[in-house]
């Protein structure tokens, strides 16, 4: 990034992950900056991302791209060309890049600064004026809660730089805490850390959950905690001193200071009521700037956004002001986190492993792979995978994330292929002497076009492909959500037509719908060999048990679409994998689609019963009318019209809300006489299976 003294800084984002969203968010209330162009290694997403926020270039390349492990790279190419750079934590992987930046920056006359993402928040900063003013005294004890947990944990991509080695979390996390206590109290002394809760990750690594550090600075005691496993999410700071006390919820974005003895009984009420005027004051604060962003009157977002607004706009004064850059965004503090990381995972007996040793598995390439299955490490797709396997198939598993779930299964008839079904090359290139085809491939789809571009075009670019090379069958997996599932949907069979008020409803299920309809349109007008399957709420072994089929799932709620006692489509895992087999084994079914849902048998109440049961837990659980879900989406789709919001023209829809009750019963007669298909049929066997299973997978990452 580059500032000029007569023009404005022309900006530029490298890495459109969800980070950059904030960044592009606090470079656009900097008056002084224009952010010119944006870069990513997926040119998809840098051209969508520069679309979204009207960004005049994007890019594919910038040393190809910049995860945790090239920030060193790009960061001297750009200094080395004159320019300003403002790096996301950590700054490198070593302190040896860092002081090479250092020096770098200072040869050039330019500036490094690091973003650490909360030391600019409005709660982290009064308790630090607290703490340098000496409001609270001397401080004798910090303690850090970093409860968190890391989502990649469950679902990856397991072969990312920060899951390659059990080091490296510590290097990805152990900024976020060791910032705040190395800008607080300074550089800690007699360190001892202790981790545990070891996870076996697939592709081989293993990674540990938690880690506890505790030191000294000066007088101070410091006790750290990290957890990223599963649990309610905490990310709190308490400093004592001699005077008073302080505590932070970062998350919350609150800060209270305690400075009321407790010499009579009635002190106690008042450090109580102290306590909570401050936290009512801070928390109406927090809600104020929430209501006047969503009106654009006010371009701070959430607390966490805010920090890094604020921690871009300091780099960015301190360029045109030519002032001393200030110490918590500085290279050298950024530096010294990195060092103090390094340090921690020397004390750990973590420390990093060979290159050699930590490069990903692979396998060596299958000379006649016959089945291509895309999406395959994906729930569905793994176990489809192991099917085929077993039936005797050789088979290309492409992924456009990590492929390392795969990488534990034993066959030399399994051919693992890295590749983006949005790139006609990479779709080219896969299906090279196949005969067959799955389509398992899901997309987080945001926007409709999103939509389009992520299912729709990915679908019809690989029925020419099927057709230009001549697979003899295509099996496309679309969703029952594409029906109208609601109160009146009554029973529907592979006759019924999807939802003809699909524009209405999310943006998944209609592009779901439309997909399917390009392919069907190719079979009908120049014979596509295509089937179109629509699997239910699956449940399984490395599924989730806490699935949105049955309610909206919060940290430590579910709120349940509609009462609760309709059955609902369930169906294990292993019979859609069943089906799926079929798909390729049956003749004469191009053209026709089936639905795969085993008889009604469990009901959400059901459901959300043997789900505690086997997970040993209780969450609060609510079973809430469809139409207050449908008044609150109003609610919101209101605010965006008021703002402008890009999503505005979706009219919110009680027919999409309804469908999510799932009151329609479910005919597979079709798929039972064709593919001879024969699901558990029993609840028992839904229960063990299917939820216990997906609680299995769950309790893996918990233990």
């Amino acid at each position: 990034m580059e500032q000029s003294p007569q023009k404005n800084a022309r900006s530029a984002i490298i890495g459109c992950g969800y980070i950059a969203e904030f960044h592009a968010q606090a470079l656009r209330s900097i008056k002084a900056t224009e952010l010119v162009a944006v870069c990513d290694a997926d040119p998809v997403r840098a051209k969508s991302f520069a679309d979204r926020w009207q960004i005049p270039a994007a890019f594919d390349s910038m040393v190809a791209m910049v995860p945790t492990d090239q920030h060193f790279t790009v960061a001297r190419e750009a200094l080395e060309a004159g320019l300003n750079v403002f790096i996301e934590k950590p700054m490198c992987t070593s302190v040896e890049e860092a002081n090479q930046l250092l020096d770098i920056s200072r040869r050039m006359g330019r500036r490094i600064g690091v973003n650490h993402n909360f030391l600019f928040t409005r709660a982290y900063e009064r308790l630090r004026t607290a703490i340098k003013s000496g409001t609270l005294g001397s401080i004798d004890h910090l303690a850090i809660d970093y409860l968190f947990e890391l989502p990649q944990l469950r679902s990856g991509p397991f072969n990312s730089w920060m899951l390659e080695d059990p080091a490296n979390i510590l290097l990805e996390t152990g900024p976020h805490f060791l910032s705040i206590l190395l800008d607080l109290l300074g550089q800690p002394e007699a360190l001892s850390v202790t981790v545990d809760r070891k996870l076996a990750l697939p592709g081989g690594t293993d990674i540990y959950r938690r880690c506890r550090i505790h030191c000294n600075v000066g007088r101070a005691a410091v006790d750290v905690t990290m957890n990223i496993g599963p649990g309610f999410s905490q990310r709190k700071i308490f400093a004592r001193g001699l005077f008073g006390a302080g505590t932070v919820d970062l998350d919350a974005n609150t800060c209270a200071i305690d400075r009321t003895p407790l010499t009579t009984d009635l002190h106690r009420y008042e450090r109580s009521r102290l306590l909570a005027k401050q936290l009512r004051r801070q928390s109406l604060a927090v809600l104020s700037d929430y209501a006047l962003t969503m009106f654009k009157l006010r371009r701070r977002g959430n607390p966490y956004q805010s920090s890094i607004i604020d921690s871009v706009s300091t780099f960015y004064s301190s360029l045109s002001k030519a002032t001393p850059i200030d110490t918590r965004i500085s290279g050298e503090f950024g530096r010294d986190v990195v060092s103090n990381c390094t340090k921690i995972i020397s004390d750990s007996n973590l420390a990093r492993r060979p290159a050699s040793q930590r490069s990903v598995k692979s396998k060596a390439t299958v000379a006649n792979p016959t089945v291509l299955v895309i999406g395959a490490s994906g729930f569905i797709g793994r176990e489809l995978t192991s099917r085929l396997l077993a039936s005797g198939y050789s088979v290309r598993a492409m992924s456009r994330g990590s492929l390392a779930v795969l990488e534990s299964i034993e066959s030399d008839r399994l051919d693992l292929f890295r590749g983006d079904a949005r790139n006609s090359a990479d779709l080219k290139a896969a299906i090279n002497g196949i005969a067959y085809v799955y389509d398992l491939a899901v997309s987080d789809t945001k926007t409709w076009t999103e939509g389009e571009r992520d299912i729709i075009e990915p679908a019809r670019v690989l029925g020419e492909i099927c057709l230009a090379v001549g697979v003899k069958r295509l099996v496309y997996t679309g969703t029952i959500a594409s029906y109208y599932t609601g109160a009146r949907a009554g029973t529907i069979t592979e006759q019924t037509p999807l939802d003809p008020h699909i524009t209405g409803r999310v943006y998944y299920a209609r592009a779901k719908a439309m997909a399917e309809d390009v392919l069907l349109e190719m079979h009908r007008t120049r014979g596509l060999p295509v089937v179109i399957f629509r699997p239910g709420i699956v449940i399984g072994q490395g599924g989730t048990p806490f699935h949105w089929g049955v309610g909206r799932f919060a940290e430590n709620s579910c709120e349940v679409w509609g009462d609760g006692t309709n059955k609902l489509p369930f169906v294990l895992v292993s019979d859609v994998a069943d089906a799926l087999l079929q798909g390729i084994q049956v003749p004469g079914i191009e053209g026709r689609s089936y639905n795969l849902v085993d008889m009604p048998l469990l009901n959400a109440r059901d459901y959300m019963t043997e789900m505690q049961r086997l997970a040993g837990i209780t969450i609060p659980i609510n079973y809430k009318p469809i139409w207050r879900f449908y008044i609150a989406d109003v609610a919101k789709w209101v605010v965006k019209l008021a703002v402008g919001h890009p999503d505005r023209r979706r009219i919110p829809s009680y027919r999409d809300w309804d469908s999510r009750t799932h009151r329609a019963v479910f005919d597979c007669d079709r798929a039972h006489k064709e593919l001879a298909w024969k699901p558990a049929s029993q609840s028992g066997r839904l229960i063990e299976e299917g939820i216990g299973g997906s609680v299995q997978s769950w309790l893996a990452t918990w233990q």
